[in-house]
């Protein structure tokens, strides 16, 4: 056969293969104000890096007339390419071919990118965009979905896996996102739910939009399942491509470092007032980190979710940083299920892929109520703790202000394994507050005193001068260094430089028992 036809007809199929669902149906999604899966990866790409693989990959399903509609590549984009140079996986689900529906096809494309990524050491970017199952392919589609689950699950921890919904991921579609390690939702036109609307109405009488029932303001506001909104897909690969900076390729390496102007001699002048001297007054935790990081940088993960903790990523001197800290501005920084479970589950992020954790402490407690109580905080909080004691990377701890009672064990103590715990000297580490203390402590004496209130208050005054400061626990040995405010930046950057090559390691076992 003459070569020009040959390649004549692999032309004609990469054509067909790159036009997906056709023209009036692209149209369709760029009138919904959505890219297509083949611009969504060039835009996330760096240019003319994408290798597209199982171009020409279709089902093989002859069931309802299925045989008659078939496209090339199969309703999935899947492929490697860079993004800042740096190798990544990805695959994005075109929803102008079946709905973007997975099929048993779809499933196997998709699983060859996570096994290859898997060897490479590379992460995987799924920008998801479906419709659910493919209906048509029954149990087939469905062990689809469970071939994928189970790469998820091995591939946890060992490379980074990032899921961007951009349009519907309904049913078990919603369960391989889940196990990755983030979730970000673009705001009006994502939605996750295991069941939609329609069956809701009919299973519970319940009516319900498919915003509110799950869409991006509903995960991360109120479910806690996603870690970021956007408001477009372009601030989407905006987004993908700076979380990724922050991370190394995979669990046998370091992130990347920055280059920085800013000087890792930096005094921070602004932090000396930063504390109210009223320990009730709150203040925002926000303004410390932003002045401590590089370029007052800081990326916030989960930021409408449990609000009285934040988590998420800044540099120092150019290093990768993961910080957990305690949010004097809501709840008065207490610790409680939602935000428990939100840091724990960023602290063993960090840990599983070595990146080191800075810890800013402001906590009165764990919050009291039956709520939280017959909610579990027990378990929950025990999973911070888990994580905090289990987690080998560079910690260091600086109390800004309050550290009480088991909160301050569970904050990255150095009982846990904290390699340097600094603190301000307005820090208070007690069992309690010296209002609680003194009202147990002094009990009988304030029965009887003349009066009470003077006494209490004499009371309060002795406590907070013996144990709401930082200084006993400096001459135990808790603290290693009592900071000037001003010089905590300077202090960060010469304790994680001093812990570049810490080596830490625990007990040989298949895996420890989190109190899931």
């Amino acid at each position: 056969m003459d070569r020009s036809v040959l390649l004549d007809r692999l032309a004609h199929m990469e054509a067909a293969a790159e036009l997906g669902g056709g023209e009036a149906r692209i149209k369709r999604q760029h009138d919904n104000g959505k890219l297509t899966a083949r611009e969504r990866i060039d835009a996330l790409l760096d240019a003319d890096s994408f290798v597209e693989l199982d171009k020409f990959v279709q089902h093989q399903c002859r069931d309802f007339g299925m045989e008659k509609q078939r496209y090339p590549g199969d309703g999935v984009v899947t492929g490697y390419g860079r993004i800042d140079g740096r190798l990544v996986y990805v695959f994005a689900q075109d929803f102008t071919v079946f709905g973007g529906s997975l099929s048993a096809a779809h499933a196997s494309k998709i699983c060859k990118v996570m096994d290859h990524a898997l060897r490479a050491g590379a992460p995987v970017i799924g920008l998801n965009d479906s419709g659910g199952a493919r209906i048509q392919e029954g149990v087939a589609s469905l062990g689809g979905y469970a071939d994928i689950f189970l790469r998820n699950t091995l591939a946890s921890g060992v490379i980074p896996q990032i899921s961007a919904i951009l349009g519907p991921c309904a049913g078990g579609a919603v369960y391989s996102p889940a196990i990755t390690d983030f979730i970000a939702m673009v705001d009006q036109s994502s939605y996750m739910f295991v069941t939609g609307p329609d069956v809701i109405k009919t299973v519970t009488h319940e009516e319900v939009t498919k915003d509110a029932l799950g869409g991006a303001g509903t995960h991360n506001a109120k479910s806690g399942v996603a870690h970021f909104q956007v408001p477009s897909e372009e601030a989407m690969i905006a987004l993908l491509r700076e979380l990724l900076s922050f991370m190394p390729q995979n669990n046998m390496e370091e992130a990347p470092r920055k280059a920085t102007q800013d000087s890792a001699t930096r005094s921070c002048p602004e932090l000396n007032e930063l504390v109210p001297t009223n320990p009730n007054k709150p203040y925002d935790m926000h303004d410390c980190i932003k002045v401590l990081a590089d370029d007052g940088h800081f990326l916030e993960v989960q930021a409408e979710y449990a609000k009285n903790i934040l988590i998420g990523f800044v540099r120092l001197d150019g290093r990768s940083v993961g910080v957990v800290a305690n949010q004097p501005n809501f709840l008065a920084g207490c610790l409680d299920i939602d935000s428990s479970v939100k840091a724990a589950r960023f602290v063993r992020f960090c840990d599983a892929f070595n990146i080191p954790l800075l810890t800013l402490v402001d906590v009165p407690g764990f919050l009291p109520g039956t709520v939280q109580e017959f909610g579990g905080i027990i378990k929950h909080g025990a999973k911070l703790l888990y994580a905090f004691a289990e987690a080998t990377v560079p910690k260091v701890t600086v109390i800004t202000r309050k550290a009480y009672g088991g909160a301050y064990d569970v904050m990255s103590s150095k009982h846990i394994r904290a390699d340097f715990n600094f603190a301000w000297p307005t820090a208070e580490i007690a069992v309690m507050g010296p209002q609680g203390a003194v009202n147990i402590i002094h009990r009988n004496e304030l029965a009887k005193a003349d009066d009470p209130e003077a006494r209490r208050a004499e009371l309060v005054e002795e406590y907070r001068e013996t144990f709401a400061n930082p200084y006993r626990a400096a001459e135990l040995g808790y603290i290693d260094e009592v900071l000037r405010p001003e010089d905590t930046r300077i202090r960060l950057i010469q304790a994680f430089g001093a812990l570049e090559n810490k080596r830490d390691t625990n007990p040989p076992k298949k895996h420890g028992n989190i109190p899931l």
